[in-house]
């Protein structure tokens, strides 16, 4: 059975100003997620699942779902305030989705199989693919997941921090944790952000951060609904507070229940963050275009 891929698309894109998983950015009017799909479809994925909101859905089914259907199943899932444990208590003013993990929760009706996580904003590379794929596919620990792990350097924005999870990583290439920067800021020799007492913490470039690129299995929706029960109960009357993979991810590797391999991939990543990151994410597809790595046209 081939592996599924979710799109993470729910996102509001409040830094960026605008609905950027939809923002045409190819030579011919393609977005950063066509080319996520093209190269799933070329790694050998056999399903895509996008998580979206309500509002966008006539966008979705128009720009992703009508082409697509000669070329690889498509599905998608609604994640919505409302999908909480029955009975939870929760602020009737909430209008910020509930999180990563919550946003991968919400598939559980629609996954059967391994199957990988992207960011719909965000560019990872066909070899990033390629690693995932076969992980999933050869990989038959049902306990062990993956996250396709980038040198620091090769994520970074020139228009702006950003915020980063580093990895700490075990001789064995298991993580051992996420550390979740905040304010990463490009340098000449690396970059810098500020330190958890205040002072500047300086950085290589070549840690290991995790950009959301992840490999589960069935498994992991038991775990899953646990963890956000629990997240409700204590955080459901909070108007912002959200459940993020690595967190829960995090708990479950301390607690033994699972095993995260982390294997690196040498593409750049890059995404838009900010606006004025797009002239930089057009240009460089067009190259990538002109050197035969993408068709000038997908669809």
């Amino acid at each position: 059975m081939k592996p599924t891929l979710l799109v993470l698309a729910a996102g509001m894109g409040s830094r960026y100003g605008g609905n950027k998983q939809l923002d045409e950015v190819g030579p011919s009017g393609e977005t950063i997620i066509d080319y996520s799909i093209y190269d799933a479809i070329r790694a050998g994925f056999g399903k895509i699942v996008f998580i979206i909101r309500r509002d966008i859905e006539e966008q979705v089914k128009e720009r992703f779902v009508e082409k697509l259907k000669d070329k690889i199943d498509v599905d998608y899932v609604f994640q919505e305030i409302t999908n909480v444990p029955k009975g939870a208590k929760v602020s009737p003013d909430r209008q910020k989705p509930w999180g990563t993990s919550h946003a991968v929760l919400v598939a559980d009706k629609n996954v059967n199989e391994p199957f990988g996580v992207i960011n719909a904003d965000d560019f990872y590379g066909f070899d990033s693919y390629k690693i995932l794929h076969d992980f999933l596919v050869n990989d038959k620990d049902p306990d062990c997941y993956c996250i396709v792990g980038y040198k620091l350097g090769n994520t970074l924005s020139d228009h702006g921090y950003v915020n980063r999870g580093v990895c700490n990583v075990d001789s064995d290439g298991h993580l051992l944790n996420i550390v979740e920067v905040l304010k990463i800021e490009k340098t000449r020799n690396g970059a810098k952000a500020p330190g958890p007492d205040g002072n500047e913490v300086n950085y290589t470039g070549k840690e290991i951060v995790s950009m959301n690129l992840f490999g589960f299995k069935p498994s992991c929706f038991n775990l899953l609904k646990k963890d956000f029960r629990d997240f409700i109960k204590t955080s459901g009357m909070d108007l912002k507070s959200e459940l993020l993979i690595p967190n829960t991810l995090g708990k479950f590797i301390k607690s033994g229940e699972i095993k995260i391999r982390v294997l690196m991939s040498n593409e750049r990543w890059f995404g838009v963050t900010y606006r004025e990151d797009r002239p930089f994410v057009v240009e460089s597809i067009r190259k990538m275009v002109r050197e035969g790595v993408y068709p000038p046209r997908i669809y």
